[in-house]
């Protein structure tokens, strides 16, 4: 602990985070611990709070009550520090339509102070690894959503930053840009950058996070890797049967999870022979066996329509 009372080993340290608006709790005594370098994922639904976490992480939004430490600054007392040190990407592209790609990323460069040569070696470097440099010089009502959005993340970038915060990165993209962003970040992380992570997409979360967390209400539900989510709450195998109107979902059969969402039913267990028996009863419905995933854990953990027999 240093005299701050923080661990110098997080990126991000919040213990019983605490944010009000009037009556309503959008974060609800949370604790969080980012490492340096790690990938960390913040999911849940609309409304769940994750935003509302991400704006105090990078002093957008005061916190009620709690502490909450990035890069060793607590975020009531040195917001400037914490805000020269973190990269943002948020929901929104919020990109001045008036400027060419090089010169959004120039004019950025100035809220940190960068000098000008800096700011446009940096720039020509961003631009370069984003893989914009044919559209260096083009207006940003020229580039399609995928390559705003890469533009958005070269941008948070120009201050070098010890921590990336992107908050649903990939939304509305077609899956080829996604994949492409995905490497991008990847390489990032690889580089030793923080990586903080909001998204919908599970596949995304499965991906690119080392660790996760489920918030739902502002609080959280489980935190721990992809993997070790999908062991412990979706087993390995999971069978899908779908269009199972007025059939009875199989509850009591042995080391077999059983739940029904609409008239969806769903079993997980550790291996796919535990499963196989049940396909047979389900030749009239739609079936899929498969390896459980993370999308799995998320619905079972927030989908209020869930039902257990």
């Amino acid at each position: 602990m240093n005299e701050n009372g923080n661990s110098p080993g997080f990126a991000i340290e919040a213990r019983d985070l605490l944010k009000n608006y009037d009556s309503l709790i959008a974060v609800d005594r949370v604790n969080i611990s980012v490492f340096y370098g790690e990938a960390f994922g913040l999911l849940g639904p609309n409304g769940a709070g994750k935003s509302t976490i991400m704006r105090m992480i990078y002093c957008r939004t005061p916190l009620t009550s709690g502490s909450l430490h990035v890069v060793g600054h607590d975020v009531t007392r040195d917001p400037r520090s914490i805000k020269s040190s973190v990269g943002v990407v948020p929901q929104e592209n919020n990109l001045d339509p008036d400027l060419n790609v090089r010169k959004n990323l120039l004019v950025y460069a100035r809220y940190f102070r960068i000098p000008r040569k800096v700011a446009e070696s940096r720039a020509d470097e961003l631009i370069e690894f984003i893989g914009l440099t044919d559209k260096r010089d083009s207006r940003i009502e020229a580039l399609s959503g995928g390559m705003k959005r890469r533009l958005m993340i070269a941008r948070a970038l120009i201050n070098n930053p010890q921590i990336l915060i992107l908050d649903e990165p990939t939304t509305g993209l077609d899956p080829h840009v996604r994949l492409a962003i995905w490497d991008k970040l990847r390489e990032l992380r690889e580089q030793g950058l923080t990586i903080l992570l909001s998204t919908h997409y599970m596949d995304e979360a499965e991906k690119l996070c080392d660790r996760l967390m489920i918030i739902d209400h502002g609080q959280i539900l489980v935190a721990g890797s992809p993997r070790e989510l999908i062991e412990r709450h979706a087993m390995h195998f999971a069978l899908e049967a779908r269009g199972c109107n007025g059939r009875p979902l199989r509850s009591s059969l042995p080391q077999i999870i059983a739940e029904r969402r609409g008239s969806t039913h769903f079993y997980f267990a550790a291996s796919a022979e535990n499963l196989s028996p049940l396909m047979r009863e389900y030749e009239d419905c739609e079936t899929y066996l498969r390896p459980s995933n993370l999308e799995d854990v998320f619905l079972r953990l927030t989908d209020r329509d869930r039902l257990t027999e």
